[in-house]
């Protein structure tokens, strides 16, 4: 059997449709390389399709690729995808993705946990969660409004991870192992995971199970931390520096806080009944823990680039559940009938250094020379959703798709902050010492139809238009106390406020696509795009509120939640394969205009972070990748991607900053963000250049791989020159890695960041609030830092 050889990077690909059947979508293999340019099967127009053949913007990387480049998670997939951005900040969230520039919040050290810009998929099952890529088959991007195919609307893209499917016919297993040593770390990074399946009524029931431990070691060092909270003195020699005797007195440091410790599990059961009618059930599971974020404090303290200048360590502990069902029919060959239920149960468990947050809101607790909080959150999101797609198949000139989704979300998030060994704490009276607590529920229920119809007019030419209406609602409640100020301790003993909102709309998509010849291709979409509505994670104010000195840490009534928002896509694109196949290029350039652009904000009272509707903005660019096959056994593949988004009016008092900035007493106060402001937390510039070399060597292959990626500037908020932003310097990585690989096995040595390079990705807070305040200095800015240099050894046996 022929090595299986797939070397195509994440290229954008614009190709025309086939009228081939969507049964058992997610099942269809890669195809085999034959000498010219490798092909990907996929999915993403719901037809098992030839990547080469798909009429939409779509990217793949398949299982070689995402083996060969040691790609985790979808935070490695940014490197690949003309047009995504994605922010590593640790294994405390699933981290910041953006696509196409369209984001107009502040960028973050910590990462986000939810975005429903976009959807993230694990096989038919939406869930922003960064599952491990661990047996998949490959992972589709898609550029660009989805709704029209997707239960799921989104309003930039989805990326879509496809699972291998358990094998009816044969058992397989693998084993794989990895062993690698991290610049900055003292730990040795360990993974180790395994599959198997197996037929247990041959053509007719099969099991599936992929599980997998992954020990990443960590690289921040905590160096910094209390000894006793509340007692020891955060900075015990003044502001700038701290002695050796004092350290010994009043801190201690832990290092390398920043590790993952993560167990991934997935297991399938297929049930064929028939050639047309099958059943998957699938039971996925993960949870990742850590001590510590990935980030540095700016030099606070005289900290350095891979230190943390936190008063106390910052656990964060996840895990996710996710049970589904898929049925796949074929209804007397007129139609496919895709049918998924699925429920899923994520949960966020976070400790973190809360001091800075009060320093920042002034209420003088820091006049207390051993002052310390720490915050405490534990947060959950159970969702419920079904899916059922018909896909035609009956052949002829017209195809359709024709689908009904519901989606229920329900989300809590329970809040505390602690204020340790506080004079202004009554012990007697609150023994847990919280400074301020809240709690927040919400439920969000979405339902939607959507469908569209495909005419090839003549062979080379076809025309595609769709459509999807959405409604959805919201129901919110909350409270928030502040027991120093005489209220109860927690805030289930008060009533809670509420607020409700709902919502509904129309998008749509036209498609045309012309094969002039058949390896060259035009192709072009004008589609609109939303994204829903959603619940401001602050407990709603009850009105009237409470006159000085209690502090109203709320949202008002038009602060609870937040509208939907909207976009209008409009995509040319061409793709060629010349030279004989040798040579497969592939341009696009779009154009999209956003309306009621969600963007965080503040809220009156307290100053809590929410998310509001303002502005409109435009995202123009142009995407390109290419392979090149020059001669046997070489591969030479590139991106780049060009993006300008930015704002195309002014959107006034929506940038909070401190005033007078970084002296205390300050006050917020609302900046306007301007027409042609940059939109924040996506590079204008990036790109991609890999060779892979390979030579036959007595029963196998020797595989030389190296690959650069560029990632260009970032600005991190809105207005960041007149804000007190950031625009972070872009930066050059390399990897490589070289293999000995045969049908059964594979072992190779491997390099991430060769040259060891530092760089910051994105950051938190703003240059406002750094300084003194009452002699006392905030470290409340914090920059993300990407991973340094690691080096290691790994093995892959297959049976």
């Amino acid at each position: 059997m022929k090595l299986f050889r797939n070397t195509l990077l994440s290229a954008t690909m614009l190709m025309g449709v086939s009228a081939a059947p969507a049964f058992a979508q997610d099942t269809a293999p890669q195809a085999v390389d034959d000498g010219n340019a490798g092909e990907i099967v996929v999915t993403a127009t719901r037809r098992a399709t030839s990547l080469q053949d798909v009429p939409i913007n779509i990217s793949a990387v398949g299982t070689e690729q995402i083996n060969r480049q040691r790609l985790d998670d979808v935070r490695d997939i940014g490197d690949f995808t003309p047009g995504l951005t994605i922010v590593d900040t640790g294994p405390g969230s699933t981290g910041s993705i953006v696509l196409r520039g369209l984001n107009a919040s502040d960028s973050t050290a910590g990462g986000a946990s939810y975005d429903n810009a976009l959807g993230v998929y694990l096989g038919e099952v939406p869930l922003y969660y960064d599952f491990k890529l661990l047996d998949i088959a490959r992972v589709e991007v898609l550029l660009g409004p989805q709704g029209t195919l997707y239960g799921l609307g989104t309003l930039a893209g989805a990326i879509r991870n496809i699972p291998n499917r358990p094998n009816l016919d044969a058992v397989e297993m693998e084993v794989h192992g990895r062993f690698y040593g991290k610049s900055q770390s003292g730990d040795v990074g360990i993974q180790a995971d395994g599959v198997i399946s197996i037929p247990i009524i041959k053509d007719h029931v099969a099991f599936r199970t992929s599980t997998g431990y992954y020990f990443d070691p960590g690289f921040i060092d905590y160096t910094l931390l209390l000894q006793e909270p509340g007692v020891s003195l955060p900075q015990p020699s003044g502001s700038v520096s701290v002695t050796d005797a004092a350290y010994a007195a009043n801190l201690t440091r832990r290092n390398d806080l920043n590790f993952e410790k993560t167990l991934s599990s997935r297991n399938q059961l297929l049930v064929q009944f028939s050639e047309d009618l099958k059943v998957n059930f699938t039971y996925a599971y993960q949870e990742t823990k850590t001590d510590g974020g990935q980030y540095n404090s700016n030099g606070v303290l005289g900290t350095g680039r891979y230190e943390s200048a936190s008063r106390f360590i910052e656990p964060v502990s996840r895990r996710a559940h996710l049970g589904s069902m898929e049925i796949n029919a074929n209804l007397g060959g007129i139609a496919d009938l895709v049918a998924t239920t699925a429920y899923t149960d994520v949960r966020r468990d976070a400790q973190g250094d809360n001091t800075d947050l009060l320093l920042d809101l002034d209420y003088d607790y820091e006049l207390f020379p051993a002052f310390s909080s720490f915050n405490e959150s534990q947060s959950t999101q159970k969702q419920f959703n079904q899916e059922i797609r018909f896909v035609s198949r009956h052949g002829g000139p017209f195809n359709w798709v024709l689908g009904g989704f519901y989606n229920e979300l329900k989300s809590q998030r329970d809040y505390r902050e602690i204020l340790p060994n506080h004079p202004f704490v009554d012990i007697t009276t609150n023994p847990d010492e919280v400074e301020y607590a809240s709690f927040n529920r919400s439920k969000v229920i979405e339902k939607a139809v959507f469908g569209e119809g495909t005419f090839r007019i003549v062979p080379e030419w076809q025309v595609t238009a769709g459509a999807r209406y959405y409604n959805y609602d919201i129901d919110v409640a909350g409270r928030a106390v502040t027991p120093l100020l005489g209220d109860p301790i927690s805030p289930y003993d008060l009533p809670a406020a509420g607020g409700a909102d709902k919502n509904s709309g129309w998008v749509w998509k036209f498609n045309t696509s012309y094969n002039f010849t058949p390896d060259i291709m035009l192709y072009a979409t004008y589609s609109k795009g939303y994204r829903i509505g959603g619940p401001n994670t602050v407990a709603p104010c009850v009105l009237p509120l409470k006159p000085p000195p209690f502090q109203n840490v709320c949202a008002l009534p038009n602060e609870v939640s937040f509208g939907p928002d909207t976009t209008k896509n409009l995509e040319v694109g061409v793709r060629a394969q010349l030279f004989d196949r040798k040579l497969t290029l592939n341009l696009n350039a779009y154009t999209i205009d956003w309306e009621g652009i969600q963007v965080s904000s503040a809220t009156i009272n307290g100053i809590v972070g929410i998310t509001v509707n303002g502005g409109k903005a435009k995202s123009e660019g142009v995407e390109a990748s290419f392979q090149m096959r020059p001669v046997d056994g070489l591969s030479i593949q590139g991106t780049y991607s060009y993006n300008n988004a930015r704002l195309t009016e002014d959107v006034p008092g929506i940038i909070a900053v401190n005033s007078p900035a970084g002296t205390y007493p300050s006050s917020p106060i609302q900046l306007s963000a301007l027409k042609g402001d940059r939109l924040p937390g996506s590079t204008r510039n990036s790109g991609s250049l890999g060779v892979t070399y390979t030579t036959p060597v007595a029963d196998g292959n020797l595989v030389f791989d190296w690959t650069g990626t560029y990632r260009g500037d970032v600005v991190t908020r809105l207005g960041w020159d007149r804000a007190f932003g950031d625009k972070l310097p872009g930066f050059v990585l390399h990897r490589t890695s070289f293999a000995y690989e045969t049908d059964k096995y594979s072992v190779s040595l491997f390099a991430n960041n060769v040259f060891n390079t530092y760089a910051v990705a994105s950051v938190s807070n703003d240059r406002s609030r750094v300084g003194l305040n009452d002699g006392v200095r905030l470290r409340y800015y914090r920059r993300n830092v990407i991973n340094p240099r690691t080096v290691g050894i790994e093995a892959r046996i297959k049976y």
